[in-house]
């Protein structure tokens, strides 16, 4: 029996803390300090992802509702909205069978072909405005190259246009869904990988061939990676705004981002009107989310942690390299070649004469000052929201990977990351505009205004990428380091962030293809002193400048592709396994 001298005082008893404090309110206080960083997270990231769509429906509910009535009452709404969904619905699907069959074959690659896998991904590095521009050059009815050479050929009693329009809606739905491909392979082939190849095994010994394995057993076990690539390319497809603008308006085919561009950007905008039209993206674009969250579930579950034994080996077909091969050369080089021969020309008729072939129209280029501050502008404004997305998505992973936090926290962090991937970027980029020209963040017509667009949008990518890093390594290296008394901040910086660093290099990576490639919000929140390379190429394109169109575009490419070697440069080999 304990003395009295050694029985514990009476506050430790009734449990406090030397301070008197009880353990409620200790609990409390050390709940608000566990939560400090994620509700400051929500504050901050809830501001800059909801705050320009709140925006965008207050000014359609101002008078009464008044820019629903003008939004949604032209005379030709209903088919805007009909070709919106045939736009999304129908690349969605193209894309799905696309990329299955590449992600199909990239797994049954011979072992001295391995590094074709990586073949089909050259569509999300060629920057769609200008592969739009590219396939523009080549499909034209009129001077279109291939339309050329095909009614050069002895068959052919057509006539003199044709027989391919790139300005029709099948064509356009085609061509994005090219696009799309890449996204739903990247998904579905890291499934692939992932499989547990006694499952396979199991399926052939009970009779299965290699469609049944692939119906029957691969499919269903890769679902995860299904619906998230279903679900990014049907986002990506209801808001396509890249080929409708630049191909459809000449044939005057109407989407409702082309909509909600055109009413914030007519001779007198009509910004509630806009809003308004938006507000059907906005929906989908959430349910979407919300689908995708609930058919998804725990993200942890998913996550396998098997050896190299048993990832599943498909049996090597030759066919796989045709098929990609094919694939690649048709959707990546194509474009770039045509690109490339109209850059070099004095002017383009769609015929390719190598003896006229000249470097004027970089030249005129270098020497046009408002294009050589798009560039300057596409690089400072890229990089440095490359390193502001890094540090913020890498706090929102962790937000997100620690299981200590209050689930209600990690759904709502969870969430707001989601929401500027479901909402298609035109919109975005007319919050954007409505939102910084006011007060209290006035904005617009300062470089800044685009480090804030390109912060917010990229979340996803930021976030989702370190994440998955972050999951792969599980806990025990940080468990390890706090067990030797290493604080939470020298964790992160010498444990941490060292070992996912090939993630953070193609974050990086990624990042900055996407920036250099933005378009749609950037045509929005632009200012004359605010041009990037994209929307300068647009004014080229209306001017019917296309071996300008074409220089310009080559020079994305360019720089694109010094970006990318740098982040993987900086991000060591497994930056580019992480793309």
């Amino acid at each position: 029996m304990k003395s009295i001298s050694e029985a514990p005082p009476a506050a430790a008893r009734r449990g406090a803390d030397p301070k008197g404090e009880t353990r409620p309110g200790l609990s409390r206080r050390r709940a608000l300090r566990r939560h400090a960083l994620p509700i400051a997270a929500i504050i901050v990231i809830g501001y800059l992802v909801l705050a320009p769509l709140v925006r965008l429906q207050l000014l359609a509910l101002a008078d009464g509702g008044a820019g629903y009535a003008r939004g949604f009452g032209t005379a030709d709404i209903a088919r805007t909205i009909l070709t919106t969904l045939l736009l999304g619905l129908g690349s969605l699907v193209i894309g799905l069978v696309f990329g299955a069959v590449l992600a199909w074959y990239s797994i049954q690659l011979p072992p001295r072909a391995r590094w074709m896998a990586s073949l089909p991904i050259l569509p999300i590095v060629v920057p769609p405005v200008a592969s739009m521009i590219g396939w523009g050059l080549l499909l034209a009815p009129n001077s279109g190259t291939v339309n050329r050479f095909i009614r050069s050929l002895p068959f052919w009693s057509g006539g003199d246009t044709g027989p391919i329009d790139v300005f029709t809606v099948p064509w356009i739905v085609f061509l994005t869904a090219l696009g799309l491909t890449s996204f739903v392979y990247v998904f579905l082939r890291a499934g692939l990988l992932r499989v547990n190849y006694e499952l396979v095994e199991a399926g052939r010994t009970a009779g299965d061939g290699p469609v049944g394995v692939f119906f029957r057993i691969l499919l269903p076990v890769v679902r995860p990676s299904l619906i998230y690539g279903g679900a990014v390319a049907l986002l990506l497809g209801l808001g396509q705004f890249t080929a409708p603008l630049l191909l459809g308006s000449i044939k005057n085919v109407k989407v409702l981002t082309t909509e909600v561009y055109f009413f914030a950007n007519a001779g007198l905008a009509d910004y509630g009107a806009a809003a308004a039209v938006a507000s059907p993206l906005l929906l989908v674009g959430f349910g979407i989310v919300a689908l995708q969250r609930m058919l998804l579930g725990e993200e942890r579950r998913f996550v396998t942690d098997g050896g190299k034994t048993s990832r599943y080996s498909a049996r090597r077909s030759p066919a796989a390299v045709v098929v990609i091969g094919l694939f690649s050369a048709v959707v990546a080089l194509l474009p770039l070649l045509a690109l490339i021969a109209a850059s070099l020309s004095p002017f383009w008729t769609g015929q390719i004469d190598v003896s006229t072939w000249s470097l004027k129209n970089f030249r005129e280029l270098w020497d046009t000052p408002t294009a050589v501050s798009a560039v300057q502008t596409s690089l400072v404004a890229s990089g440095i929201s490359v390193l502001v997305s890094l540090p913020i998505g890498y706090v929102l992973a962790d937000i997100l990977h620690r299981r200590s936090l209050d689930a209600r926290v990690r759904a709502i962090v969870d969430i707001l990351v989601s929401l500027p991937l479901g909402v298609p970027a035109v919109v975005f980029g007319a919050g954007f505009l409505f939102t910084y020209t006011a007060p209290p963040f006035v904005l617009y017509g300062t470089p800044w205004v685009l480090v804030v667009v390109y912060v917010t949008l990229m979340l996803p990518f930021a976030t989702r990428m370190q994440l998955a890093a972050r999951m792969s390594l599980g806990d025990s290296y940080q468990e390890a380091a706090r067990v030797s008394g290493a604080g939470p901040v020298r964790t992160h910086l010498q444990v941490v962030i060292p070992m996912i660093r090939g993630s953070l290099g193609g974050a990086a990576a990624l990042i900055f293809v996407l920036l250099t490639h933005e378009f749609a919000a950037s045509l929005l929140v632009r200012s004359t002193r605010t041009q990037v390379m994209g929307t300068t190429l647009y004014d080229l394109w209306l001017n019917v400048s296309y071996p300008l169109v074409a220089a310009m575009g080559l020079v994305m490419c360019l720089v694109t592709a010094a970006g990318v070697i740098l982040a993987v440069r900086l991000g060591g080999s497994k930056a580019l396994e992480s793309l």
